[in-house]
């Protein structure tokens, strides 16, 4: 029990001083991630073995694939192509980002999908004159929300689909949905909760209005190969179940053969990773590695299940909120791995329909991430490339934004759920 309260403060500690802001997050997570194995809550294998290497090396692989793209000039191409489309209205611009950003994102990773936007978000926002983070926050919001609606879009439906046979129109025909009227919601919240911030003046406008967008592109050989290796690495996204490889696999394929193919110099390519975040990723993962090993995340799973005492209705509504509230503040993968065999369990106590339960934890666990900045991968990478930017998205600033919308999108599913699955 020592041990148990130990992990618990130093959890509890390490998420206090990330939101407060007062130090770098990255060396924060470390730190309480170097105590959790001084202590001996971990050992240094258990600590190496938490970390999720499938995760990272995504985001690695991703990051080397966008940022060699990103010398083609194809983003500033699609900055100016998207500003000359809403003919440079601001609110129109966060609309149509948003939802390019949740389309993109239920067919890609959303990690992926986040690395691909920002770089165009960035240019469309220096171009107009206009502080980005409206624009950066509503995307992120944007990429877990698209990501819920297929099997392949976050990484809780990639699991529960691997640990239950439910497949690619499973995911479609069950999330997408309600899916579909909360991203519609949830544009039409950020526009109005934005709408003083959203203006430029008309001399930016018409300077957008007047850019000859294909002058943008500097290398066309180079954006060939990096379209060709980019449709060769989503494919595999798609299909690497029928193969038996991880998503990182076929991510690490495309680095490297983009790389071998566009003859860029490994070492300037890996200057641009953003390894500030990959590294807190790795103390993140630590730190829960440590409070999963002491039973906490499976104490939270039980008491989820015995406050229902078997209840459909209520273990349904149980596993949707508690999967949400959790996963905005612990990483959802750890989270979904302690749900899935409880739920499996429920049906050899008699529940004989476990369908709508995977439909709560995929929903909850997806969209909860969206309540804080560390509460999705891709948050943290998209706060981490604003950053790199001059654009400091704190915990508090999304928080107070971000959280009250996610709560808004889990009581849309509550009823969803309560009406499609459960009367």
């Amino acid at each position: 029990m020592t041990m148990v309260i130990i992990a618990a403060l130093i959890f509890i500690a390490v998420y206090a001083i990330i939101i407060t802001d007062k130090l770098d997050r990255t060396v924060v997570a470390l730190a309480g991630a170097a105590l959790m194995i001084i202590i001996g809550i971990l050992d240094q294998e258990e600590a190496f073995r938490a970390i999720d290497f499938n995760t990272l090396g995504l985001l690695i692989s991703m990051m080397v694939i966008v940022f060699i793209t990103q010398r083609t000039g194809v983003f500033e191409y699609l900055a100016i192509k998207t500003c000359k489309i809403s003919k440079g209205e601001p609110w129109i611009i966060l609309a149509l980002m948003a939802l390019l950003t949740a389309v993109a994102s239920a067919f890609l990773d959303n990690v992926t999908t986040i690395l691909l936007m920002l770089p165009i978000t960035i240019g469309v926002t220096k171009e107009l004159k206009m502080n980005p983070i409206p624009f950066i926050i509503s995307e992120i919001f944007a990429s877990n929300v698209g990501g819920t609606a297929t099997l392949i879009g976050d990484p809780p439906n990639i699991m529960i689909g691997g640990k239950t046979g439910l497949g690619f129109m499973d995911f479609i025909q069950n999330d997408a949905p309600v899916i579909i009227p909360v991203l519609i919601v949830t544009i039409i919240v950020f526009v109005l909760v934005y709408r003083k911030k959203l203006h430029t003046k008309p001399q930016y406008k018409a300077k957008i209005m007047a850019m000859d967008e294909n002058e943008c592109i500097k290398d066309k050989v180079l954006l060939t190969k990096c379209l060709i290796v980019m449709g060769l690495t989503v494919t595999g996204f798609v299909l690497h179940g029928m193969f038996g490889l991880e998503s990182s696999t076929i991510a690490i394929a495309g680095a490297v053969m983009l790389l071998l193919i566009s003859k860029v110099k490994i070492e300037h390519i890996l200057k641009e990773v953003e390894w500030k975040t990959i590294f807190f990723f790795a103390g993140l993962f630590m730190l829960v590695g440590g409070i999963e090993k002491v039973g906490i995340l499976d104490m939270i799973a039980k008491g989820v299940i015995d406050l229902t005492g078997g209840n459909m209705l209520m273990t349904v509504i149980a596993i949707l909120w508690v999967s949400a509230i959790a996963s905005a503040f612990i990483d959802n993968i750890p989270f979904v791995a302690t749900m899935i065999p409880l739920i499996q369990a429920l049906g050899a106590l008699g529940i004989t329909d476990l369908g709508p339960l995977w439909w709560a934890l995929s929903l909850g666990a997806c969209l909860g991430g969206n309540g804080t900045i560390i509460g999705a991968s891709a948050n943290v990478v998209a706060s981490g490339m604003a950053e790199k930017e001059g654009h400091k998205i704190t915990f508090g600033r999304y928080f107070k934004v971000a959280f009250p919308v996610m709560l808004l999108t889990v009581a849309m599913c509550t009823v969803y759920l309560i009406v499609f699955y459960l009367i």
